[in-house]
């Protein structure tokens, strides 16, 4: 096993699939004791089944709406309760579609903007006091290449990531005295379950892509290294993030795009 986590207790959001899962196992296997918190029960079940297989027995799961704010105090008291600590978190959880401005309605709006920034907020402002506590922490948020620059048909997607980033230099600079570091991180198109939803409710054009391969072979040639993300690249950052080897980086916003944001 490897230890760049040895002794430290991490939450992660959204760990029952995709990217969230990957860096579960991933911070696992470099010795962190992690919470696996998720809406999807299942999904959190497999995630721990998962680890537990490898032969690690520090996980826990908790099924966790990350909206509402009584269950994720409730996640990270768990959290604390188990293992005595929290050092990291890593605020994951999101939802995505695709809607132009004129046809979004009110309660998508509003769904978005809880769900992909409230909750990282929200996430924040209990599992804050422990790592001051502690005597420092790292926190990162799951923002996205859509808060840094525009993305077509996801206004409030892009007005959440962009969020993300703004709450992450702020939180940066308030608790960077407490020894607690705040990064984000900006993932373009990796392929997970959450892509393949925006990538379904993309509106089609005529003669354009209409299949989820064919759309992330033409997402794909657009990045100056011509292929998508896998969900390791977005794990491996995180767990730097993490680690104490990035420990005089925060208040960035780390794009994680395959060069899209230089083109």
């Amino acid at each position: 096993m490897a230890t760049r986590l040895e002794g430290k207790v991490a939450i992660i959001t959204g760990a029952g699939s995709g990217i969230g899962r990957e860096a579960a196992h991933l911070f696992a296997a470099e010795g962190a004791c992690v919470m696996c918190a998720d809406i999807n029960s299942v999904g959190v079940s497999q995630t721990l089944e998962g680890i537990r297989k490898s032969g690690i027995a520090t996980a826990i799961g908790s099924t966790v709406d990350v909206t509402v704010p009584e269950q994720v105090a409730r996640m990270v008291q768990e959290t604390v309760a188990a293992f005595g600590r929290l050092d990291i978190l890593y605020a994951n959880a999101g939802i995505g579609e695709s809607c132009n401005a004129i046809d979004l309605t009110i309660e998508q709006w509003n769904r978005m903007i809880a769900v992909n920034l409230t909750s990282v907020w929200l996430s924040a402002k209990y599992a804050l006091p422990h790592m001051i506590k502690g005597g420092g922490g790292s926190i990162i948020n799951q923002s996205s290449s859509a808060g840094l620059m525009g993305v077509p048909a996801m206004p409030h997607y892009c007005a959440a990531k962009t969020g993300v980033i703004g709450l992450t230099r702020q939180l940066a600079i308030d608790y960077g005295p407490s020894g607690v570091r705040v990064n984000a991180i900006c993932p373009s198109a990796i392929p997970t379950p959450l892509m393949a939803t925006v990538w379904e409710s993309a509106p089609r054009d005529a003669g354009s892509s209409t299949t989820i391969p064919e759309m992330e072979a033409a997402a794909a040639s657009n990045l100056p290294l011509r292929r998508l993300g896998v969900l390791a690249d977005c794990a491996c950052l995180a767990l730097f993030l993490a680690s104490d080897e990035s420990g005089w980086i925060t208040g960035a916003a780390l794009p994680l795009d395959g060069g899209l944001s230089a083109t």
